[in-house]
């Protein structure tokens, strides 16, 4: 949400960032309602300063026996309740045509995010590791041999529809060892608090973090009214919703493992084969409430955690920042971790690590009491995956496999996994 007080102050500044985002200039349109809204609190306000004048002078009319006195001016205050509750009403309804308007428009960019279109114009910024050389041609996930039988697309879409996997075995003690070593760095080494939230929240909790209302087509809802995460970022930063917390408590980090639900809207036909895309997937998730000079540092901070995982796998990596055109709606400067897949000869996205400044808290009202006295002031929420599950496991069994169809898991695994270090050909644990 914006501050409608900073787009009066400086509505060029506001459009000017906009147009960086490819949008057209908002503020014509927002101060005109603003100032509709506020002429009728005006108006609100003298007329009734004019009843409450004709009021005091009612009681005197009617003691001299003034009645034709007496009766103009009740009706005259009859009149100006009546304005009052039209202009109040009035006033209503275009604070809620501001507010939502405001809700539809996405953050600004920070000064330092690359102007672009799409993410051809995203700048890369580190990368880590070497592609491995193989001495044959590297296979997709689902097509390499011991990794097959751990895979049950059929089944799934027998059960759900398309989008949708069974895992079995050797794959599916991998995922969930995947999950287990996330965590455990991010809470022993990382200093984040493990948390298990809901999966399932009410409207306002999708509002705060910008998934309502513009965006209700990317998630599911229930028949009674609940919604199905896409993140477990919903839930961890709302957890200070309404809420003002002592400055000397921040910043709150927070980590999640949950499941996530997305309808991928928009995205049919895109990596269809496989569990690259799925409708219902698994990530540990990362959320960050700083106060706003500490948010930049923060940012840098979580991305390193989120990179630190890959490096303990061994997976090669690049990091790049995205451009303003390909900018989540929420978001202020975001970092996108891309891990290596040798199926796809490519890197693909499997972190996004973004700083949101006030945007978010301004829509959950979630603030601070300064230390040093005076008003609460708007916290700073970020957010980041550490990782997103599915693809780690990807990108481990991509990178681990072997010509005969087994696949060598990374040695930071062995204890999550019993001792064990790769998965046979036969879909075994060995």
């Amino acid at each position: 949400m914006h501050d409608i007080r900073a787009i009066r102050e400086t509505p060029d500044a506001f459009d000017a960032a906009l147009a960086r985002r490819r949008l057209d200039p908002m503020s014509p349109a927002i101060l005109a309602l603003d100032e509709a809204r506020r002429g009728c609190i005006a108006r609100a306000e003298a007329a009734l300063a004019e009843r409450n004048a004709a009021s005091k002078d009612v009681g005197a009319a009617k003691a001299r026996g003034d009645e034709a006195e007496f009766e103009r001016l009740r009706a005259l205050v009859s009149e100006k309740k009546e304005e009052i509750a039209h202009l109040e009403d009035e006033a209503k309804e275009k604070d809620a045509a501001l507010r939502d308007l405001l809700a539809g428009i996405p953050n600004l960019p920070y000064a330092d995010v690359p102007d672009g279109a799409d993410e051809a114009d995203n700048v890369e910024i580190n990368r880590w590791g070497t592609p491995r050389a193989f001495d044959f041609k590297p296979k997709e996930h689902f097509d390499i041999a011991g990794v097959s039988p751990g895979l049950d697309f059929e089944t799934a879409a027998k059960l759900s529809g398309s989008r949708f996997v069974v895992m079995q075995g050797a794959v599916a003690r991998l995922h969930r060892a995947l999950a287990q070593f996330m965590l455990d760095i991010h809470t022993l080494e990382n200093g984040l608090t493990e948390v298990n939230g809901p999966v399932l929240v009410r409207d306002e909790t999708m509002f705060g973090t910008g998934q309502l209302p513009k965006f209700g087509e990317d998630s599911y809802q229930t028949t009674n009214g609940w919604w199905l995460i896409p993140t477990s970022e919903v839930t961890l930063t709302n957890i200070v919703a309404g809420e003002i917390l002592d400055e000397a408590d921040l910043p709150k980090r927070f980590t999640a493992h949950s499941l996530c639900f997305r309808s991928e809207a928009g995205s049919a036909g895109r990596d269809t084969a496989g569990m690259l895309r799925q409708h219902q997937f698994e990530k540990v998730e990362m959320v960050s409430i700083t106060h706003p000079d500490a948010s930049d540092e923060e940012q840098k901070r979580m991305l390193a955690c989120a990179e630190g995982i890959l490096e303990r796998l061994e997976i090669p990596y690049r990091t790049v920042v995205l451009c303003t055109g390909d900018m989540g709606f929420g978001a202020r400067r975001t970092y996108d971790i891309e891990a290596w897949l040798p199926g796809q000869d490519t890197y693909r996205e499997i972190s996004s690590v973004s700083t949101c400044g006030d945007f978010q808290a301004r829509r959950m009202n979630a603030r601070f009491r300064p230390a040093g006295g005076g008003k609460p002031e708007f916290l700073h929420t970020l957010n980041g995956s550490g990782l997103a599950v599915g693809r780690c496991l990807i990108a481990v069994l991509e990178n681990g496999q072997q010509e005969d169809g087994s696949v060598l898991l990374p040695q930071v695994l062995y204890p999550y996994m019993g001792g064990k270090t790769r998965i046979t050909p036969e879909g075994k644990l060995a």
